[in-house]
């Protein structure tokens, strides 16, 4: 096996993978890569399986040393990475030599970037997965939840090929203000007609109380006019309005269930744009609906296919 030293990171490094399935009626939540888009182009740059174990780095602050010459993937944003002090941008393979010490430093562009090993990094299986989620202690290097700390040696047991480079024009853009895709909920109706409109017609900044769990959208107050909710299943990218009018959209580490209003939901691609937005940016909200954004996504996977 082959082995990675972590000299030294941050409670945002962690080990992901594509996240648990079938057990939210034990209140287990999915967790799994924020923005899955780039884990599986990390992967698929090695000829992994897409969802592969891969470490996600958000922000930065992780830095790395190999303990034998290693082939590695990077995808996702910008971290100014170093390899010994040469910039090593992402969305391809490389070799990193015995010794040679791999830097994330700050965000470039995007908050999320993925780090892949051939075959994906051993980790402990809890409920067939390896995905952190600190809030519920599962998941991580030591299958309690745990994030990536100074001493962890991470090791994988695959063989990679020739070195890879995504071609540029299947490189995700992190461009400003993007647009994201909603499906619209069943409470969609219940939201007053201004509501209706300033949801779909405004900007909307990302709010600094952001984590794994949502992300919470300033803007207009939307007003719910519908009666009270029995607490209902949550699913991944759920826009809910609280109170306030001010939605939050629920990520990869929400809660099971949950009784606010929703507008919708965002379609798995808007989700993994979202991951790669930083406290502070702007985003609209761009109507659609399921048959739409299905095919959507099926055109889009069939990219994987090579």
């Amino acid at each position: 096996m082959n082995h990675l030293l972590i000299q030294a990171s941050t409670p945002l490094c962690l080990l992901q993978d594509a996240g648990r399935f079938g057990v939210r009626h034990l209140g287990v939540t999915q967790g799994g890569a924020a923005d899955w888009l780039s884990m599986a182009w990390a992967n698929w740059l090695l000829g992994n399986s897409p969802d592969a174990a891969v470490i996600e780095i958000t922000l930065g602050g992780l830095t790395l040393v190999a303990k034998a010459d290693c082939t590695l993937a990077l995808a996702g944003a910008d971290l100014a990475a170093t390899i010994d002090g040469q910039p090593l941008k992402p969305w391809r393979s490389f070799v990193l030599k015995q010794g040679q010490t791999l830097v994330f430093t700050r965000p470039l562009s995007g908050a999320r970037a993925y780090l892949a090993a051939p075959a994906g990094f051993v980790a402990p299986q809890v409920l067939g997965s390896c995905a952190t989620v600190a809030r519920e202690q599962l998941g991580g290097p030591d299958g309690f939840g745990r994030g990536l700390v100074a001493g962890d040696e991470l090791t994988y047991a695959g063989h990679a090929g020739q070195l890879r480079e995504l071609p540029c024009e299947l490189q995700p853009v992190f461009s400003a203000n993007p647009a994201l895709d909603v499906v619209m909920g069943a409470q969609m109706g219940a939201f007053s007609g201004q509501s209706t409109f300033d949801a779909f017609n405004s900007a909307w900044t990302l709010d600094t109380r952001a984590d794994r769990m949502g992300i919470r959208l300033l803007g207009p107050a939307l007003v719910y006019q519908g009666a009270p909710m029995i607490s209902e299943g949550i699913p991944l990218g759920a826009i809910q309005v609280p109170p306030d009018g001010q939605p939050i959209v629920l990520l990869n580490d929400r809660q099971t269930i949950g009784g606010y209003p929703r507008l919708g939901a965002l379609t798995p691609l808007a989700l993994a744009r979202l991951a790669q937005c930083l406290p502070g940016e702007g985003v609209h909200m761009r109507p659609t609906t399921q048959e739409a954004a299905q095919r959507q996504h099926v055109v889009f996977m069939r990219r994987f296919v090579a």
